[in-house]
This record gives C-alpha cells, structure tokens and sequence, in this order.
C-alpha cells in the first residue's frame, strides 16, 4: 500500500469549483461565513430578505476577487426558496455547499406562554433548515454529485440558558438533526455537520454583550467572547471536499470551552 503524500493547507482546503449558497448572509456570521468561502475559491449565493445588503456584499466580493450573487428570499417560505436553488443552478451550477446559517433569537420564557414567538423560532431555526438540506440533498442526488450542509447550531444546544427557551429547544434540535441528515445522506456521498459558536458580537446581539452580557465572560474558561475570523478555521473543514471528507453527523462547539462549564451558559 503506498502512503498518500502530505497535502499542504492551501491544497486541504481550497474550495475551487464549489457552488456555496449561504442563508442569513446579509450580516454577521453569515457575511462573514460568505466572505470566507469566496476567499477560498467558492462561488458564493448569499441569500436573505435584505437584498440590498447582500447585492453590497456581492459587488465586495467581487471586487475583491472572487465571485458571487446576491437573491433575495425569505427563509421561512419554501416556495421562495425553491426559487432560490433553482436560480442558483441556472447562473452557476448546482449548489455543494449549503450554509443554513439564517436563525432567530428571541427572548423567552415557557411560563409566559408565547407560542406565537415559540412557533416562529421553530418555523425559521429547525424547520427551514430542514427543508433547506432536504432540498439540497435531493438536487445534489439528481446531479450525481456529493456535498456539504453545514447547519448553525449554538453552545445553547447543550445547555439552557435563562430566557431562552424556545431558541435552546430549536437549537438542540438542529443538533440532532444534523445527526439524522449525516446518518441518512452519507451514502449519497452528502456530509452533514453544524457549528456551535458560542458568544460572538454580531448586529443581533453586540449590545446585549456589551451591557449586562459581559458578565457572562467569567463562565467562560478563556475569559472572553469569540473574535472575527475564530470559526473561519472550522467552516472551512467542514465545507472543504478534501479536509473534511470523512467528517459527517458531528456538531463542533467553537466558544472557548464555554459548554465545558455548561451549567454557566
């Protein structure tokens, strides 16, 4: 048996070739996730309800070097989002790269009863997410190709956290979703993995962490919360061909050892 020689990095992880649709991307994570894809080679689709931010995006990337499209689309509709794959694959391919990054997080509690808020959090953080890597999956299958779903989870799916109720429940389920989609799509040569980032500032929560947020930063072991560019290293393991080729099923927690003291989450 001859040993297979040492890949370097750039060669590991380089996503040339790769069509990545990323949802949520028109701020946070989701920018950044985008950003870091097309930096590596991918042709990137962002998708989310303001198009504008993302045709800004689009034409940053662009201008940068790599190549992407901006669509617009609710997340949460089906229909629309058909669409979206459907334009995807007409301008650019079909898609191998799904990054179901678009979520919501509400503050809650089950004693109060919101099950309009209760509702919602599951149609957007659980059920678009399935049927986003549903429909993935399927055309991926038509095309004979193989991919990768990358879904969001959260630090919260192993853990509770106060008035976070129905977000710590969506995001478990993500969890173990992401287990049945790596189980039942393995053999369709299909990883499906979920990142679990804890406290990083984004438009969604930067003021939370700012004010009484920061006391949060004692549970956490390295005593502080994530920084720009501290997931760029596993997004791009888990949406890699090459690197992550044997990785499926797996949720990767990226919070400076935050669930290693989950009772402080």
């Amino acid at each position: 048996m001859t040993e297979a020689a040492p890949m370097k990095a750039a060669d590991l992880f380089d996503l040339t070739g790769e069509v990545a649709l990323v949802t949520g991307a028109s701020s946070g994570l989701g920018a950044r996730f985008a950003r870091v894809l097309a930096a590596n080679g991918a042709t990137v689709a962002l998708v989310a309800r303001r198009k504008e931010r993302l045709e800004a995006l689009a034409q940053e990337i662009i201008a940068g070097g790599g190549k992407a499209i901006a669509l617009g689309a609710d997340v949460g509709d089906e229909a629309q989002m058909k669409a979206a794959f459907d334009a995807v694959e007409a301008a650019l391919g079909e898609v191998t790269i799904l990054v179901n990054n678009a979520g919501i997080a509400r503050a809650s509690t089950m004693i109060k009863g919101d099950v309009q808020g209760w509702r919602e959090t599951m149609e957007i953080n659980v059920e678009a997410v399935r049927a986003n890597a549903v429909e993935v999956a399927q055309r991926m299958v038509k095309a004979g190709k193989g991919g990768s779903i990358i879904n969001l989870a959260s630090i919260l799916s192993f853990g509770v956290g106060r008035s976070n109720g129905a977000y710590s429940v969506s995001k478990a389920a993500v969890m173990q979703l992401t287990k049945v989609l790596g189980f039942e799509f393995a053999r369709y040569g299909i990883r499906a993995n979920a990142l679990a980032p804890g406290y990083f500032s984004t438009e969604m929560n930067s003021d939370w962490l700012a004010g009484g947020g920061s006391d949060m930063q004692k549970h956490i072991p390295m005593r502080r919360f994530g920084r720009e560019g501290e997931l760029d290293g596993a997004l791009l393991l888990l949406a890699a061909p090459r690197a992550g080729s044997y990785i499926t099923g797996v949720t990767y927690a990226v919070d400076g050892g935050h669930t290693l003291q989950i009772a402080g989450v």
